[in-house]
């Protein structure tokens, strides 16, 4: 049982909430309307910044790999004796061409995903990077790359590396930041309404609190009251 640890963690929660709603209801409406607008000026754009970041990076995914596999195209006997060879004869065990599909593949998917529909979900990098690394797993075991060179080992890895690079920017940056982005809108938009019904704003004097009474004003308001006890019974 980590009690302790869930009652501390949801208090750290809690107090953090409460200051994020205390910062921003100090905030005159004027400021309120400037943040508002900066956040639908933001909406406006149709894609955030950092969605934009992870489309241009899948793109470079596509032009990287599209790069190598022209080189080795280049490099093993010319580009087109070598592109009627791994195209038209296309062999599962010796051909670098479904690498390059497959980069397609992942560039397809991801753009129509988040840039064209823009999910806030993981669930089309999830299938995009299972079948690349089953693929290209598959294709380490049965086929015979690492047989024609530097190419059989960096084609394949390089692909690997770069899905699941676009797994993690996805995932632990694009959805985490636009969702609290989503929050700080929704809590201005909130502090904005509650502002307009107060006239004047909201200021830090109205979360004032009266100083404590000292102990010696008590002990003088009971001598007082004790002494005029006897001018009563007069």
């Amino acid at each position: 049982m980590n009690l302790p640890e869930n009652m501390g963690n949801a208090l750290t929660g809690s107090q953090n909430s409460h200051a994020s709603l205390r910062e921003v209801h100090s905030i005159n409406p004027t400021q309120l309307m400037a943040r508002i607008e900066s956040y639908e000026g933001r909406e406006k754009k149709g894609i955030s910044d950092v969605r934009r970041t992870f489309c241009l990076f899948v793109t470079f995914d596509l032009l990287f790999v599209t790069l190598l596999w022209i080189i080795e195209l280049n490099v093993n006997g010319g580009i087109e004796n070598t592109l009627e060879k791994e195209v038209v004869q296309y062999d599962y065990y010796s051909s670098y061409f479904d690498i390059f599909l497959l980069a397609v593949f992942r560039f397809k998917v991801l753009i129509l995903a988040y840039a064209v529909c823009r999910l806030r979900h993981w669930w089309a990098i999830a299938l995009t990077t299972a079948v690349t690394s089953a693929f290209l797993l598959a294709k380490v075991i049965l086929s015979k790359l690492f047989s024609q060179g530097a190419f059989g080992y960096v084609l394949p890895i390089i692909s690997f590396i770069l899905a699941w690079i676009e797994t993690w920017f996805l995932d632990f940056k694009v959805l985490p930041q636009e969702a609290e982005e989503e929050n700080r809108l929704l809590i201005v938009h909130d502090a904005s309404e509650r502002a307009a019904l107060i006239p004047g704003g909201l200021s830090d004097g109205q979360f004032y609190s009266p100083p404590e009474s000292e102990a010696g004003s008590e002990e003088e308001a009971e001598e007082k009251q004790d002494s005029e006890k006897p001018l009563l019974e007069l």
